[in-house]
């Protein structure tokens, strides 16, 4: 085998035998060779540039530092879950989209909800008027969410639903709707986001002030460890960090420092760190950039793998096991030429699949214009389809390891991010460091900087600032929500309040108050309670808001 000696003496040959001849006659492009997050490209990566063992680095599948994979197999033992996000309009019109991209071949629901859902509105309040099923479902009642599942058994399918701050609600609806079809909670699977930190860096769908909106996050972590134990009560997400402007190292650091803050709260319950990581799960964006994305997604594996062993003291490798779905960058989509975004998913969801995810959702290339048309959302799956059955890519396991350049870029990716773990850590936790606005004026500068990039053309936007057809005329389908949804959903809305209980309704809101008052009660029985005596989203979160309030974010001017 050749020494670091005679390879540093065989390179410096190279360069000038082969190199500096060749570039005399034949310079280079004059561009700037770097990643989006601004790590230089070098010219060519050698041995010389790995570090450390293999053992230590890289490893094998299915066991630490789970660089190459979570699982021993990988997909030679089962595929991704193909999880495309839908949702909109009324129960109804979202059952419809389900059924027929079940029909089309995905094997795993993702919901997404309308705003008055997210911020705990009812569709009748003054604010949810315009947005009633605009880029979601509405789901203000457990028979709502009967309805969407209509057809489809809860006990076979997994569900993820993308819901934060009423996330409780939505997740007793789910097992309000089982446990009227006769299912035990019990053997529910899928998963709830959960993650209200994200939303205070860069989503700022959240409701109450921060202290108490962390409780009901971790009750919803800790319910669901001792009641609802095949369920993911969190999906930590990076994927709107990065949409909010954040290049991939800060995308790694700030979703790892959130991580953290949940397992330590969670663990200050009491609950040994073993009974509940196994079931903490990951979000993360897919961009275009195949090799950056393949390296962080390694470096995050690697590094969580190393929080939770050596920070946490986790003994089962299933709590050190970072699994992650992944979603194609909807930033990075273009109005212009919208029908070239099918090139852009496709490369994205290759470098998930390269990285190792364990569900993915690939956006359709219309969603830089509105929600997606039926026949995006299926192109969308055959682009999935297509790399799992044809490209070679699922056929072995972290098939670009050992590439001297994903290696380095995986290693630099990592000790730059644990410098802004460690930056975070020194605030005293991310709960600190938001309350600071450090992630905040980080994402912001990130965004400032990737703009002005694309503007000045050094970072190549086909279609925006090269490429660009301004006599393009679009003839893309663009999809509408009915407008009717609205009239039918208040309808509903009026009946259901007319048909329950109305003292079951009030006592379980006034126990809920109380509990809620009280700071070591779990509120989920409470909310579920609630939810199955009647309730909805929006009188749940309006007892929650007379107690905690409403969160507004300090001003910077």
């Amino acid at each position: 085998m050749d020494t670091e000696e005679k390879i540093k003496e065989s390179y410096q040959q190279w360069e000038e035998k082969v190199l500096k001849p060749w570039l005399s006659k034949r310079p280079e492009r004059k561009q700037s060779f770097s990643t989006p997050s601004g790590i230089e490209v070098k010219r060519l990566y050698t041995p010389l540039d790995l570090k450390g063992s293999y053992a230590e680095k890289i490893g094998f599948p299915g066991e630490y530092p789970f660089t190459r994979g979570i699982y021993p197999t990988m997909y030679r033992g089962r595929l991704w879950t193909i999880r495309q996000y839908a949702g909109f309009g009324s129960a109804e019109d979202t059952n419809e989209r389900f059924r027929k991209l079940l029909q089309a071949g995905q094997t795993g629901l993702s919901m997404a909800f309308d705003l008055p859902t997210q911020l705990g509105l009812d569709p009748d309040h003054i604010l949810a008027f315009t947005e009633v099923g605009v880029v979601g479902v509405s789901m203000f009642h457990w028979k709502e969410m009967d309805i969407v599942m209509s057809g489809i058994p809860l006990d076979k399918v997994t569900t993820s639903m993308t819901i934060n701050a009423t996330a409780i609600e939505l997740l007793s609806m789910y097992v309000a709707t089982a446990e009227a079809r006769g299912i035990d909670k019990k053997v529910l699977d899928g998963t709830v986001q959960n993650d209200i930190l994200k939303e205070y860096i860069a989503r700022k769908n959240f409701i109450y002030p921060p202290e108490p909106s962390m409780r009901y996050a971790i009750d919803l972590i800790e319910y669901s460890a001792k009641n609802i134990p095949k369920w993911y009560p969190i999906s930590i997400s990076g994927y709107h960090i990065r949409e909010a402007g954040a290049d991939a190292i800060l995308e790694v650091a700030f979703t790892l420092a959130d991580g953290i803050e949940y397992v330590r709260k969670t663990m200050e319950r009491g609950i040994p760190v073993d009974e509940f990581a196994p079931k903490l799960s990951f979000f993360f964006a897919g961009y275009t950039n195949i090799f950056e994305e393949v390296a962080k997604f390694r470096a995050a594996r690697r590094m969580w793998a190393k929080i939770m062993k050596e920070w946490f003291g986790a003994k089962k490798p299933e709590s050190m096991m970072l699994r992650f779905h992944t979603q194609t960058g909807g930033a990075e989509l273009t109005a212009q030429q919208p029908e070239i975004n099918i090139i852009r998913t496709t490369l994205q969801a290759l470098a998930a699949v390269l990285g190792g995810t364990q569900s993915l959702h690939v956006n359709s290339y219309d969603e830089a214009l509105a929600l997606p048309s039926e026949k995006a959302a299926k192109i969308a799956i055959r682009v999935q389809q297509i790399i799992a059955y044809e490209s070679g890519a699922a056929d072995t396991i972290d098939p670009l390891a050992g590439s001297y350049y994903i290696e380095a870029l995986t290693d630099e990716i990592e000790e730059k991010a644990w410098k802004i773990i460690e930056k975070i850590e020194s605030m005293g936790g991310m709960m600190k460091a938001i309350e600071k606005g450090y992630p905040q004026a980080e994402i912001a500068e990130s965004a400032y900087r990737i703009q002005k990039k694309i503007e000045s053309g050094e970072m190549v936007k086909v279609g925006v600032n090269m490429f660009y057809e301004p006599d393009w005329i679009g003839t893309t389908e663009v999809f509408r929500v009915n407008p009717e949804v609205r009239n039918r959903v208040l309808e509903r809305l009026k009946k259901y309040r007319s048909e329950r209980d109305e003292i079951k309704w009030r006592d379980s809101l006034n126990m809920l108050r109380k509990a809620a008052e009280k700071e070591n009660e779990n509120l989920f029985p409470y909310i579920l309670n609630a939810i199955k005596a009647g309730a909805t989203v929006g009188e749940i979160s309006g007892t929650l808001r007379e107690i905690w309030g409403e969160y507004r974010e300090p001003s910077i001017f």
